[in-house]
C-alpha cells in the first residue's frame, strides 16, 4: 500500500494546476469582482489524476491540491488591490519588481505566519473551516462510502447545474432583493442565491450564524435605517459609520486574539523563530523567518519605495491581518482581504510619507497574504481530518504559491500591455475591490465608529464572544448575511428535529457537496472565460 504524501509526481500535478488556477483567478477576480474558493474543485482534479495514475492514497491527494489551490488567493490579493494604481493614477508606468517584490513579499508572510499559527487555529481553537471539512468529507466519502458518496455528488451536481443556470445562462437571479423599503437609506433586503454560502452557515452552526445576522441587523436596520430615520445622520454619514465600525470590530478582533491567544504562548508560538532544535507549536524550524523578514523590510524599502518606517508597519501589519484572516476565514468561509489590506494601508499612511502607489503596494502586501492564509488554514483543516503531514502540505503550499506569486503579476502585466493603463475600473474589468482600496487611500470614512469598533471588539473577544462575525454581519450587504443565516436555521431545525441525520452527517455531506458544486463550476467558469479573454 503506498502511504507516500509528498511526491514528485504529486508537485509537478500541483504546479501545473497552480498556473491554470492563477490565471483564471486572476481573470475572474478582475472581471467579476469575486472568487470562488479553489479547493473542492483541485480536490477532484487531484482525485481523478492521481487515481488514473495509480497507487495513491487521501494524504497525497491532498497534498497535492494544497499545491495547486495555492495560486488562486495570492493572485485574488493582488487583484483586489494593484489595479487601484490604475484606477487612481492613469498615467502610472507599471513596475514589474516593485510588483514581484510585495507580491512574493506577501506569500512569504503568509507562509511564515501560517506555519506558525496553524496549531492555535487547527488544534485550540478547532475552528470549523467549513471549506477544508468541506474537502475532507468529500476524499473521505468518495473513498469510502458509496451510500453517503452519492448524496455527496449528487447535491454537488444540484449545486452545479444551479451555478450555471445563474451564472452562465442567466435563468436564475443572482439574488432577490427588494429596493423598497430599505433602498432610501443604502440597504438592499433581500437573499444572495448561492449554496455555497448558505452551506456554510450550515456547516458553522447557528450560534455563530446568529452572531453574524446579529451584526446584519445591527448594521442595516440600526445604523442605515434607525439612525438616519431618528435624525442621528443623514444617509453618506451612516454609510460611513456602518463601514468604519465594520472594519473597526475585525480589527479589535485581530488585537483581541494577539494579547489573548497568541501573545501568551509567544513561546510555543514562535520558538520555532529564535532557539534552536525548539519546535513549540510549529512543525518546522523557521529560525531563519527573522533573517527573511528583514530582507524583507529591505527589499519593500528599496525596491518598492516604501520606505523603512512603511515597510516594518507592513511585516508588522500582516501579522496582525493574517491572525484576523485566520479566524474569519475559520468563522465564517470569507476572507475580506482587501479590507485587511485597507487597514495596514492607512496605518502605514499615518506614521509615514508614502506616496498612493506605495500605499497600494502595502495593501497588495498584507492581502496576498491573507489569501493565502485562507487557503492554507482551510488545507491544514482538511490535512487535520485526513491525518496528513502538516509539513508535507506547507512544502507544497510552498510551491504553489510562489509559482502563484510569479504568474499573477506576470498575467497583470500582459493585461495591461493588452488593453492600457485604464483597461481597470470600467466594462471590461471592474475590479470592485480595488476601486475600494482607491477610495481608501484617504482614510478611515468615520473615526469616532472606527475606534469603537476596536474597543467593543476586544472586549467582546476576552469573553469568547464569536466578535468577527459580528463585524463581517456590520459590514458586508444584509442579503448576503442573511444567506448564511438561512443555512444556520437550517441547521438549528435539523438538531432540534431530526438528530440522527446529522449523526450519520447526512445534512453536513449534503452541505458539502452543495457547497462543492457551486466552487467547482465557479472555477471552471473562470477558467473558461480566461480562456476567451485570452483567445
Amino acid at each position: 500500500m503506498n502511504t507516500k504524501q509528498l511526491t514528485v509526481r504529486g508537485i509537478v500535478i500541483g504546479a501545473v494546476g497552480s498556473v491554470i488556477l492563477t490565471m483564471s483567478s486572476m481573470f475572474i477576480a478582475l472581471k467579476l469582482s469575486s472568487l470562488p474558493w479553489p479547493i473542492m474543485f483541485v480536490v477532484l482534479v487531484s482525485m481523478f489524476l492521481l487515481k488514473l495514475l495509480g497507487n495513491t492514497n487521501l494524504q497525497e491527494i491532498n497534498v497535492t491540491q494544497t499545491a495547486m489551490s495555492a495560486g488562486a488567493m495570492v493572485a485574488g490579493g493582488l487583484a483586489f488591490t494593484i489595479p487601484g494604481i490604475w484606477i487612481l493614477h492613469p498615467d502610472t508606468e507599471l513596475n514589474i519588481p516593485a510588483l514581484l517584490a510585495v507580491t512574493l513579499g506577501g506569500v512569504i508572510l503568509g507562509l511564515i505566519f501560517t506555519a506558525l499559527f496553524r496549531k492555535y487555529f487547527i488544534d485550540t481553537k478547532k475552528l470549523p473551516y467549513a471549506m477544508g471539512q468541506a474537502a475532507a468529507a468529500t476524499l473521505e466519502v468518495g473513498d469510502k462510502d458509496r451510500k453517503k458518496a452519492g448524496l455527496l455528488f449528487s447535491s454537488m451536481g444540484i449545486a452545479g447545474i444551479f451555478t450555471i443556470l445563474r451564472d452562465s445562462l442567466g435563468k436564475i437571479p443572482q439574488a432577490f432583493l427588494s429596493s423598497s423599503a430599505m433602498g432610501a437609506y443604502g440597504s438592499y433586503l433581500g437573499i444572495w442565491l448561492s449554496p455555497m454560502l448558505a452551506s456554510i452557515g450550515y456547516i458553522i452552526g447557528p450560534v455563530v450564524i446568529g452572531v453574524w445576522f446579529l451584526g446584519a441587523l445591527i448594521g442595516d436596520f440600526g445604523i442605515l435605517m434607525g439612525g438616519t430615520q431618528l435624525g442621528l445622520w443623514d444617509g453618506m454619514t451612516a454609510a460611513n459609520i456602518k463601514s468604519s465600525l465594520g472594519i473597526g470590530l475585525m480589527v479589535g478582533t485581530g488585537i483581541g486574539i494577539l494579547l489573548k491567544g497568541i501573545l501568551p504562548k509567544a513561546k510555543d508560538i514562535f520558538g520555532s523563530m529564535f532557539r534552536k532544535g525548539e519546535l513549540g507549536d510549529c512543525f518546522i524550524s523557521l529560525r531563519w523567518a527573522p533573517i527573511v523578514m528583514a530582507l524583507l523590510a529591505f527589499v519593500f524599502t528599496i525596491i518598492a519605495d516604501m520606505g523603512i518606517v512603511a515597510s516594518v508597519i507592513t511585516i508588522l501589519g500582516t501579522w496582525l491581518a493574517t491572525s484576523m484572516s485566520a479566524q474569519c476565514v475559520g468563522q465564517s468561509g470569507i476572507n475580506p482581504m482587501e479590507i485587511f489590506g485597507i487597514i495596514v494601508l492607512l496605518a502605514a499612511k499615518a506614521v509615514s510619507s508614502i506616496g498612493d502607489v506605495e500605499a497600494f503596494y502595502v495593501a497588495a502586501v498584507v492581502a496576498v497574504a491573507c489569501g493565502l492564509v485562507g487557503d492554507v488554514m482551510n488545507d491544514f483543516k482538511a490535512g487535520a481530518v485526513l491525518k496528513s503531514d502538516p509539513k508535507a502540505q506547507w512544502i507544497a503550499e510552498v510551491v504553489g504559491a510562489l509559482i502563484g506569486g510569479i504568474v499573477s503579476v506576470l498575467i497583470l502585466a500582459v493585461i495591461l500591455k493588452a488593453y492600457g493603463n485604464q483597461v481597470f475600473g470600467g466594462e471590461m474589468f471592474p475590479a470592485a475591490q480595488a476601486s475600494a482600496v482607491a477610495a481608501m487611500v484617504g482614510g478611515i470614512s468615520h473615526m469616532p465608529a472606527f475606534i469603537i469598533g476596536i474597543i467593543v471588539a476586544v472586549i467582546l473577544y476576552y469573553v469568547n464572544f464569536p466578535v468577527i462575525t459580528l463585524g463581517l454581519g456590520v459590514y458586508l450587504p444584509f442579503y448576503m448575511s442573511a444567506t448564511a443565516f438561512v443555512g444556520g436555521v437550517i441547521r438549528f431545525l435539523v438538531d432540534r428535529l431530526a438528530p440522527n441525520f446529522e449523526k450519520e452527517s447526512k445534512g453536513t455531506i449534503i452541505a458539502s457537496g452543495l457547497l462543492g458544486g457551486e466552487s467547482i463550476v465557479g472555477v471552471i467558469i473562470a477558467i473558461v472565460m480566461a480562456v476567451q479573454i485570452i483567445a
